[in-house]
This record gives C-alpha cells, structure tokens and sequence, in this order.
C-alpha cells in the first residue's frame, strides 16, 4: 500500500474524539454545506474561486452550481449531460467516447475534484464520468489561474464528492428507458461509531445501454468509499477510493465525412456510424485519495490533500480519412489502430486561510500550494497491409470492416510533465461595502517525453496575478470586477512534427450580482474580454504517423451572460442564463467558428403547494449556428468549404410523483421535440445527436 494511504488509513482507525453534537447534518467540514437532502437549485456558498467560503453575490467571477437536487430530477448521470444545463458551457462530442468542452469560446481543460486536479492530458476527455459520487458540480468562468497550476481563459470544473452522513442514510433507484438504457445506484452512508464521529459511505452504480447510434453500446460501472473520522472537535480525516470502469463497442475513433469533394453535404441518417462492432474505448479510472482539515479557532482553518490517480486505457479503433466523390463514392480510407494509455498522477495541494485585523478591520487570507506530477505512456500498433484501404460510401455504414491481426503494441508516447504553483489571496476590508481581492501565483511546468519520434521537451515558469472587487451598491445588488491570467503548455504538434509554444492569456471581466429572500434567489450579469495566444486547433490528419495535426491561433473573445438560479417563489426551482460573443483572431475574422456565438440553458422544476408529493419540470438547452472551415476547396468550383449547423433547442421534460416518504416514480423525456442536430463541428466529421428518448426511474430511499 502507498506510504501515505497507509498513514492516512491510521490516522483514521486511531482513537476519534467525537465530534461536537450540534454540527448540522448539512455542514461538510472540508467542503462546505451539502446540496443534497435539499430541494434547492443553488448555494449559500462555493469554495472552486478562492477556496473560501463565499456567496455568489460576493466572488468577483462567475460561477454557477449544479445541486444534488438538479442532478436527480433531469436524471443528469453523466458529466456530458450535465455540462450540457449550465449557462456559457457548450460540449463538443467530436466522437462517441472523447468530448471537448467550451466556455467563452476556449477549451474547457481543467477538471478539479475537491478542488485539486490536473489538466486533461491532452485537451480532451477520454471516456465518459458518472455523476454518481458527486454532491455538486461547481463551474467558475474565467480565467482559473488563481488556485489551478495551468489552465485556459474558459472555465474550471470543480466536482465536490459526497461525504458521509453522522447517522444512517441510504437510498437506491432503478431506472430503464430507451434503446435498453438500464442502470442502477446505490448509496449508503453509515456511523461507524455510536456518534457518528467515525462513519463510512460507499456508492455505486452501473450502467448498461445501447444506442441510438448503429452497434455502438456502453458499460459503465462507478464505485466509491470514503471512511471520515473527527480527531477531535476540530479535525477531521478522510480517506477514500473511487473506480469507475469505461466499455464501450461499436465506437466512432473520428466520425463521419461530411461533406463531397465538390463540397456539398454527405446524407446520412441519424442513426448511422462508421463504428464497426469490434471497435471500442476501454477506460478505468482509479482515484485513492486522503485529506485532512483542522480549525486552527474559529476564524483560522488548515487542509493538506493528497491524491493518487491512475488511468488505464485499451482501445482498438476504426478510423477513416478522406473525402468521398459525389458520382462514385470513392475517396474515403481505411485507419485500423490499437492503443493501450497508461496514466499516472500525484497531486499534493495544502492552504491555510483565516482572517486578520488590521486598522480595526479584518480582512481574509489564503495561502497554498499544489504539485501535479503525472506520467503518461501510450503504446499504438497498426497492421498496414489494411491501413488505406478503399472504403465505398455505400459500404461506410455497414460496420463489416473485419477486425485487424494487430501486431504486439509498441511505444510510441511517453511523457513525464510536472505542474508546481505557489498561490495566495488577501481580501480586503476596506469598508462595510467595499472588498478587493489581490493576489496570484507562481506556476512551473515542465516536460520530458517522446512523441512520435519528436522530442515533448519544455521548461516554463510564471507568474500569474489576479485582482478583483466587489462594491456593495444596495443590500441586495453588488457591482464586481476581476482580472485572471492564465499559461497552459500544449501537448500539440504542428505540420513540422514541432511541439505548439504554450497558450498565455487573460480574462477581464466585470458585472452586477444580487441576492434575494434571504439567499435563495441568485441573479448575475456580466461583461468579459477573453485573450487567448497560441491556442492549438485542428488542422488536418497525418496518415504517416495516424495522429491528427494543428497550428496555433490567437484568438480574443468578448461577450456577455446572464444567469439566474434559486428559487422567487415556494415552489418552484430554477436555474439557467444567456450568453453571447463574438470571437475573433488577430486579422479580426472569426476565429474557432465550430464554437456557438449564443447559447441559453433553462431549467426549472415546480411542485404545487397543494400536491408537495408531485414535482414537474422542463429543461431547454439552445445554441445558435456555428461552422468549420476545413481549408479544402470544392473540386468544382474552387471554392472554400464551410460545413454548417444550424441554431437548435433541445427540450427535456420531468415528472415525479413520491408514492411515499421513502418511494418515488418519475419519468424523463429527452429532445422532445425530436430535434436533429450535428454533436459537433471541431473537425470536418461528425455524427448526428440522439433523437427522442425517455426514461423511467424508480428510487427508494431510507
């Protein structure tokens, strides 16, 4: 067993001292108030910004919250679904098992889970992440320089785990639906000791589901436990381990051509998929981590954090490359691949925050420090003699491409990389209604690897400041303003096999946020200015080394959003907003136009007073038109092609009815309106989303 899990684990077993019997259910010591057991679609506060206890009406950036209780009643199983609700946030699903996100018009690279992580390994998310062990989703917009070593002037997604109860909680729910999505969840929290002062909690959940996509077909299966201790009334301890197991046959590895090569749209059916049956993304996931937090007294607290993660990927892929001719059908390839990935990450993030008194006032403090360090090796094999072989137009669909001899794996990546940052904050007190925010970090990351034959060698530092404030203008409304910087070395290569310059950036942003009846209504509108230098975008496919190429671009975003959450009556629940911008490169054309400009999220759920038993609820997700540019022209006229998507809404409707105390039904219909769009525009192929769907659940709970 690791060294340090082995202190941790003994740390928890040692003699706990219980734990003060006024501490209320909802409080989790390391993470704040819970979200789940609540109605409520928002929070009284969030840690991801500043890692202190702020409202929403006081943190000079955007935030926005997905509850235990939102989660539940859209059914929001999945990260990718989840991401799809929250204002500013598009997902770019470019294949069935690896998804972009987006935010502001920049990738979205940077996942936290209780507030420590690393970014992705290379921009993109491989497999998918059930939502199960998590009490909330927390997404700061902006630029995430502060508390996170690298990142992009987008967002940082914060997943906050659940915790155990003090006394016994347990629930379990079942659910089948369309194309045979059947799943299961369990969850149980237990006081080990008669207190409570040691308790254990432990979930799991499986998921086994076809698609509407031809052949494609997903297993999934999440479990977690965590064991938390209270050393005393100050100290608690936790230790936990969560696995999550990722099969999937059938799979797209890129997806359809789109267009001839005279330029005009490939017709296919939204069912249809390039994915042979013996193709899949294998992705386990395994997380161990521990963490101890002490309140040094009632204004000073202290909490150290350690997580081991490791990935393990097995693929075997069918990809193909090309353009068909519109009389023949001819011009699309064959791509066979088998990789195996092996990630390896050791994180360590300790802070301390408290207050001071200075001048009569006291002003916040927070001081911390995190190191990643991570270990990536990837290993590909290709039987050339079916590597660019012909593959019909007429025949693209019909997954009969036979299964290669695949020789043994070889090495083809290696990459050792390092994320260091020192960071701090002093929020000032200057007068009841003034607060200012100064502060910063010290990032380094470095690099030493082989890619392809290329050197993945790179030594950067920097620092990265931050400034915000808010200005109190009513008791309900405040007035903010912030500035993020940001640096995020790139695992790209270019068209000369060169390793991308690191992407440097900022974020300027500035707005009004109120809160109402006590906290439970929350409303923000703000303005931002996003730079970003150097951002790698797709820029064809190498079929010499079966990777894809791109080249940087400098890019400015600017926009506006607006975002509402909470509840304004008794009743009803709500969350959602508005966002728009426009992004362009330093010519001032668009730039990243596979990115939609407007995006609306609404989602609201509503119980009548005089039926508490029965909720009701809609959820609209809207995107205007986008579009990518492959840099190819039309065999027949000469002209650029574009390949479009139209502006689409997405509407999803809930129903739930509490046969008791301890048993409910409920019912979710996805795209109700059978709307037909494309999943993504980030390369020159695409498939179609899925049509409509619906779901029944049942759930007990104890």
């Amino acid at each position: 067993m690791d060294p340090i899990t082995h202190f941790l684990l003994a740390t928890a077993a040692a003699g706990a001292v219980a734990a003060s019997d006024d501490q209320p259910r909802d409080e989790i010591v390391v993470t704040g108030v819970r979200s789940e057991g609540r109605e409520d679609y928002g929070v009284e506060e969030q840690r991801t910004a500043f890692r202190l206890p702020l409202s929403q009406k006081e943190t000079p950036q955007s935030v926005s919250v997905v509850t235990r209780a939102q989660i539940e009643d859209f059914q929001l199983n999945d990260v990718n679904q989840l991401l799809t609700t929250v204002p500013g946030v598009s997902v770019l699903a470019a294949e069935t098992d690896r998804v972009y996100y987006s935010a502001r018009g920049f990738d979205i690279q940077t996942f936290q889970i209780d507030g420590v992580g690393l970014p992705f390994a290379f921009g993109i998310q491989t497999g998918s992440i059930d939502t199960a062990i998590y009490d909330r989703i927390e997404v700061v917009r902006g630029a995430p320089g502060l508390l996170s070593p690298t990142g992009n002037p987008s967002a940082l997604v914060n997943f906050v785990r659940k915790r155990p109860y003090r006394d016994f909680d347990a629930g379990a729910a079942a659910q089948y639906g369309s194309f045979d999505h059947l799943r299961f969840d369990a969850d149980v929290s237990v006081p080990i000791t008669s207190d409570g002062s040691v308790r254990a909690r432990g979930v799991g959940a499986y998921l086994d589901t076809d698609s509407h996509l031809d052949r494609y077909k997903l297993k999934r299966w999440t479990g977690y436990g965590i064991v938390e201790a209270d050393l005393g009334e100050d100290t608690v301890v936790s230790v936990g381990y969560a696995h999550q197991d990722h099969q999937s046959s059938g799979a797209q590895w890129g997806a359809v051509p789109l267009t001839y090569t005279d330029g005009t749209r490939v017709e296919f059916d939204r069912s249809d998929s390039t994915g042979p049956e013996w193709a899949g993304w294998g992705v386990i996931d395994r997380q161990i981590f521990g963490d101890i937090t002490h309140d040094i007294d009632d204004n000073w607290f202290v909490r150290a954090t350690v997580m081991r993660r490791a990935a393990s990927e097995a693929d075997e892929l069918f990809y193909v490359y090309g353009n068909p001719d519109r009389e023949t059908g001819l011009g699309i390839f064959s791509y066979p691949g088998k990789f195996s990935g092996e990630t390896r990450n050791l994180t360590f993030d300790a802070h301390i925050g408290g207050k001071v008194t200075v001048g009569g006032r006291e002003h916040d403090v927070m001081l911390g420090a995190v190191r990643g360090d991570q270990e990536y090796v990837q290993s590909s094999a290709y039987d050339y003699s079916v590597v660019g072989l012909s593959v019909p137009l007429s025949e693209l669909f019909d997954g009969t491409f036979p299964r290669p001899d695949f020789p043994e794996l070889e090495e083809s990546l290696t990459i050792d990389s390092v994320r260091e940052s020192i960071y701090g904050l002093v929020r000032l007190n200057p007068a009841d209604a003034f607060k200012i925010m100064v502060g910063g970090s010290y990032s380094h990351a470095s690099s030493e690897g082989v890619s392809y034959g290329a050197p993945q060698d790179f030594d950067e530092s920097k620092f990265l400041p931050f400034i915000g404030a808010t200005l109190e203008l009513t008791p309900s409304i405040s007035a903010y303003a912030s500035y993020a910087t940001i640096f995020n070395p790139q695992t790209e290569f270019d068209a000369d096999n060169q390793l991308l310059d690191p992407v440097t950036g900022d974020n300027i942003e500035a707005g009004l946020k109120g809160e109402w009846m006590g906290g439970r209504l929350f409303a923000s509108a703000a303005v931002f200015r996003a730079n970003q230098k150097n951002t790698a975008e797709a820029a064809g496919f190498d079929a010499d080394l079966g990777r894809s190429i791109y080249a940087g671009v400098d890019a400015k975003s600017e926009g506006v959003e607006f975002e509402i959450a909470g509840s304004p009556v008794e009743g009803l629940q709500l969350t959602g907003g508005f966002s728009a911008m426009r992004v362009r490169g330093e010519d001032g054309e668009p730039a990243r136009t596979f990115v939609p400009r407007r995006t609306a999220r609404f989602n609201a759920v509503w119980s009548p007073q005089a039926l508490a038993a029965l909720k009701l609820g809609a959820s609209l997700q809207y995107q205007s038109d986008f579009y990518f540019e492959p840099g190819s022209v039309s065999v027949t006229t000469g002209d650029p092609i574009r390949i479009e998507q139209g502006g689409y809404a997405l509407l999803d409707l809930m129903a739930r009815y509490d046969v008791s105390d301890n048993i409910g039904l409920s019912v979710n219909v996805r795209n109700v309106t059978n709307a037909r769009y494309l999943s993504s525009l980030t390369y020159e192929q695409s498939y179609y989303g899925a049509p409509r769907s619906i779901i029944g659940t049942i759930s007990v709970g104890f």
